[in-house]
C-alpha cells in the first residue's frame, strides 16, 4: 500500500513514481509489468476489469488478449467475459473448450457474438489461443469464455425466445416435458422480428413491449424463475448445481430483457437513461453470476468499454441530452467490494482516432510523460489531488471517451499508451 507521502504527491510526480512501464513488443517487458500490477492488487480480487475508451482499435484488443494470456498462465484466471451477448457466448465457449467441433472459427464468428465482435482478427486470435490452451487440459481446468452483455444495443434488442427456450429445455430435461406451457409461451412470443425492429429505438409506438401478449409473457417468465427456485433441491439433484444455476440466470436475463422491451415501449423523458440503466444492471447480474460460477476454479477477467466498468456514474452527451446512469462496474463494486478491481484505458495521440497531442493539464498529458511507451499506474483510490487542476482533453471524436478527474476514483489502475496507429 502507498504511504501518506505518495498519496499527496502532485499528479506528475505521482505518475513518474508509480508508473509500471511496459512495451507491447517485448513479452518480457509486458509480462513483468502485469506480474507487478497483479502482485500490488493482492489476492482478494476475483474479478479484474479492463476498459477501453472506444471500441474497435486493434491495440486495445491486443492488450486484452495478452493480458488475459498472462493472467491465465501465471495468476490463476480461468475465464474471460467480454461485452457481448450472454446467451450467444455459449456457442463460443463450446468451441473454445473443444466441446463442439465446427470446421473453423468462421462457423461461430456471427452466431457466437453480438455487436460484430466476432469479425475482429483479434477476437479470432483470442478464441483460437483458448482452444489450443484447452486441448490437453481436463474439463475442470479449461478456460471458459463468457459474454456478459444483455442481448440489446442502442438500435436493437433481441427477441426473448432464445433465453426462454433455454429454460424450457432445462425443465424438460429434468422434470419432464410440459408441451402445453411451451406452446402457450411460443404463441406469446410470436414473430421475433416484432421484438427486434430498429424503428422502436426512436418511436415507442413501434415496440410491442407493453402489449397484452408481452405482459402475459413477463408473467410466464416470472413463473419459470419461481419454479426454478421452488424446486431447487430436486432440480439440482437431477442436473447438478451448475446447470441449475445457469438455467436460473437465463431466466433472470429473460426477465430483464422483457423489462427492457417494456421501457422501449414507454413514452418517457427518461426513456434512454432507463434503457441504459437496465442494460448495465443486467451486465452486473451476469458478472456476479460468472464470478460465483468460477470461484471454485479461479478468477475472472472482464473486458468492455470504460463506461461500463467504471465505479462511478457513467455520463454520455448524446446530442443535446446529457445522460447519466449507474454502470455495471458501479453495481459490481457495491456487490463485490474489494473482490473487484478495474483498469481504465487511455491514449496520448492517435491519428486514427483524430487525437492530437493532449493538452497540458489533462490526465493523458500527465500520464504519457511517465516512462512508457505503455504504462500501468495505480490510482490508489485515496490519492489527494486538486480536481480543478485536471483538465479534460478536447476531442472531435465523440466515440472516444477521454480520461477525466473522475477517472482517478472510477478506476483502480489506468493503462495508458503514448500513441496508437
Amino acid at each position: 500500500m502507498p504511504d501518506a507521502a505518495t498519496k499527496t504527491l502532485p499528479l506528475d510526480d505521482w505518475a513518474r513514481r508509480e508508473a509500471i512501464a511496459f512495451d507491447m513488443d517485448s513479452a518480457e517487458s509486458f509480462n513483468g509489468a502485469v506480474d507487478r500490477m497483479v502482485a500490488a492488487q493482492g489476492e482478494s480480487v476475483d474479478l479484474l476489469g479492463l476498459g477501453e475508451p472506444t471500441h474497435g482499435r486493434e491495440e486495445f484488443l491486443v492488450l486484452r488478449n495478452r493480458l488475459f494470456q498472462r493472467l491465465a498462465e501465471a495468476h490463476g484466471f480461468t475465464a474471460i467475459a467480454i461485452e457481448s451477448s450472454f446467451p450467444l457466448a455459449r456457442v463460443v465457449n463450446d468451441y473454445a473448450s473443444g466441446a463442439s467441433m465446427p470446421a473453423s472459427f468462421d462457423d461461430i464468428a456471427d452466431a457466437g457474438f453480438s455487436h460484430g465482435f466476432g469479425r475482429y482478427a483479434t477476437t479470432r486470435e483470442l478464441v483460437e489461443w483458448m482452444r489450443e490452451y484447452n486441448t490437453e487440459r481436463p474439463d475442470g481446468e479449461k478456460l471458459r469464455f463468457y459474454g456478459f452483455d444483455s442481448p440489446v444495443e442502442m438500435m436493437w434488442s433481441d427477441s426473448p425466445r432464445r433465453l426462454i427456450e433455454f429454460v424450457l429445455d432445462y425443465l424438460d430435461a429434468t422434470i419432464g416435458s410440459n408441451q402445453g406451457r411451451r406452446e402457450r409461451i411460443a404463441a406469446l412470443v410470436g414473430d421475433d422480428s416484432e421484438w427486434e425492429t430498429q424503428e422502436a429505438a426512436f418511436d415507442p409506438t413501434k415496440s410491442i413491449g407493453l402489449s397484452p401478449a408481452a405482459g402475459a409473457l413477463r408473467l410466464e417468465v416470472e413463473e419459470l424463475a419461481l419454479e426454478l427456485s421452488v424446486r431447487r433441491p430436486a432440480l439440482v439433484a437431477a442436473s447438478g448445481e451448475a446447470a441449475h444455476r445457469e438455467a436460473l440466470q437465463y431466466a433472470v436475463v429473460g426477465r430483464q430483457l422483457l423489462n427492457y422491451h417494456a421501457s422501449i415501449a414507454r413514452q418517457s423523458e427518461n426513456r434512454i437513461v432507463e434503457l441504459l440503466g437496465i442494460r448495465d444492471a443486467t451486465m452486473a447480474d451476469n458478472l456476479v453470476y460468472i464470478v460465483e460460477r468460477e470461484r471454485r476454479r479461479g478468477r475472472v477477467f472482464v473486458f468492455a468499454h470504460n463506461s461500463h466498468l467504471q465505479r462511478g456514474l457513467a455520463a454520455w452527451q448524446w446530442g443535446p441530452n446529457s445522460l447519466k446512469w449507474w454502470p455495471g462496474g458501479a453495481h459490481v463494486s457495491s456487490l463485490l467490494d474489494s473482490r473487484y478491481a478495474v483498469i481504465g484505458m487511455g491514449v496520448g495521440t492517435s491519428g486514427a482516432l483524430g487525437l492530437a497531442a493532449p493538452e497540458h493539464g489533462t490526465l493523458e498529458a500527465t500520464l504519457t510523460a511517465a516512462p512508457g511507451p505503455g504504462r500501468f499506474i495505480p490510482t490508489h483510490q485515496g490519492l489527494t489531488f486538486d480536481a480543478t487542476t485536471v483538465a479534460t482533453r478536447a476531442s472531435n471524436n465523440p466515440a472516444y471517451f477521454p480520461l477525466t478527474a473522475q477517472s482517478l476514483t472510477d478506476f483502480d489502475w489506468l493503462a495508458v499508451f503514448d500513441s496508437i496507429s
